[in-house]
């Protein structure tokens, strides 16, 4: 079937790993039991595999409200306190409009146009100290 809508993004959503990156695509809209598995995914593999970033695509995603938003920044707080960084590629102008209508800041997020960006950003970044890991102070 061929139609011109998103279709809903339901059951489970790929995680890949490249590198040191894990790679979440999203096309059309995320349900709240796809959301919730994305977030439990994500928490298990980073802690798992001690990946340095999150980077997720969103150049599929063609409308946006204030749950998508909610998710991104919650999968960036989890990463966080994990010792990874999250970056969303691929935002489209309209998804931009309507985040920044919603007054959705998205804390804890890195932006880059896309994923071949997304994935320099994270490589360029320092690590984010590992949680229980000694200080190094800047001299």
């Amino acid at each position: 079937m061929n139609d011109a809508h998103p279709r809903p993004v339901t059951g489970h959503v790929p995680v890949l790993r490249l590198g040191d990156v894990l790679l979440v695509t999203l096309q059309g809209d995320l349900h709240d039991s796809t959301a919730q598995q994305l977030q439990q995914d994500l928490a298990e593999t980073i802690s798992r595999t001690g990946v340095r970033g999150v980077l997720i695509d969103i150049s599929g995603v063609e409308i946006v409200d204030s749950f998508l938003g909610r998710v991104l920044a919650e999968i960036a707080a989890q990463a966080k306190l994990l010792a990874a960084r999250t970056v969303v590629a691929g935002m489209r102008p309209a998804v931009a409009i309507t985040l920044v209508e919603l007054g959705l800041t998205l804390p804890g997020l890195g932006t880059a146009l896309s994923t071949e960006a997304g994935m320099e950003l994270l490589a360029r970044q320092a690590p984010v100290p590992r949680p229980g890991s000694p200080r190094q102070e800047s001299p």
